[in-house]
């Protein structure tokens, strides 16, 4: 199986140690991972604004660089999900690392790892893992038969988050609820999306969280954002950073 690692514009830029951690562990797990060059952006940006010719060129960039690897692993569930939907010659290879982690290598190699994180922390799988790749149930689909409702079924993330040490995952209250971030959305709807942003947070906060982990660092971004302005320190960090804490890559 040969595997490459595509990280996502908004990773490579602002996040990259959540890059290295990614690829870190895929090679901690005994993978041969190449990180090409040629593709910087999966083309969702554009097609979310309605654009999806302009991103036409960058979904075919993507394409050609990653037609030689049988899967391509990427940390993030909104690129993930773009690819697979609208890139059909990249994306039935293209996995999001969560699912990846859980479906292909399995919880007992991540767990052997070693991973240990004495930390309490909110966990945020965005709504693109959820509801466009299945990383959980979500809360709509009706209540859960071994849990209350409000319970994620099924949570990939948390399955993976437990093979850490000492890592207290909270209880949200509205575990799936959308952080508000949307992509464009903040930035056309402002006042909608901190809103949601900032009921997001309280839901960690008031649950004693002190860090936040997810799939997807754009939420994570808007996140932060709005925990820095509110003079909270709520550390953001990515699945792939939480795996690695302990191993070689702190969170």
């Amino acid at each position: 199986m040969t595997v490459a690692l595509f990280a996502p514009c908004y990773v490579d830029q602002f996040y990259p140690g959540a890059a290295v951690a990614t690829l870190r562990l895929l090679e901690a797990l005994g993978l041969d991972v190449a990180v090409p060059d040629g593709a910087v952006c999966c083309g969702q940006p554009m097609a979310n604004a309605g654009f999806a010719q302009a991103g036409a060129a960058t979904e075919a960039a993507f394409e050609r660089t990653f037609a030689p690897f049988d899967v391509v692993v990427t940390p993030s569930a909104s690129c993930a999900g773009h690819l697979r939907a609208h890139v059909p010659g990249a994306g039935g290879r293209t996995q999001e690392l969560c699912g990846f982690l859980h479906q292909t290598i399995g919880l007992d190699r991540v767990a052997a790892l070693g991973a240990r994180w004495d930390a309490r922390v909110g966990v945020h799988v965005g709504c693109h893992g959820i509801r466009g790749l299945g990383l959980a149930t979500p809360t709509e689909a009706g209540p859960d038969a071994d849990g209350p409702t409000g319970t994620l079924r099924h949570d990939v993330v948390a399955a993976l988050l437990g093979t850490v040490a000492g890592l207290d995952q909270v209880e949200l209250a509205r575990p799936d609820e959308c952080c508000g971030f949307g992509g464009t959305f903040a930035v056309a709807e402002p006042a909608v999306s901190v809103a949601m942003g900032r009921a997001k947070l309280a839901d960690h906060l008031g649950h004693g969280a002190q860090a936040i982990v997810t799939t997807d660092l754009s939420c994570g971004m808007h996140l932060d954002g709005l925990a820095r302005r509110a003079g909270e320190r709520l550390p953001v960090v990515h699945v792939a950073q939480a795996l690695m804490t302990g191993v070689g890559v702190p969170a």
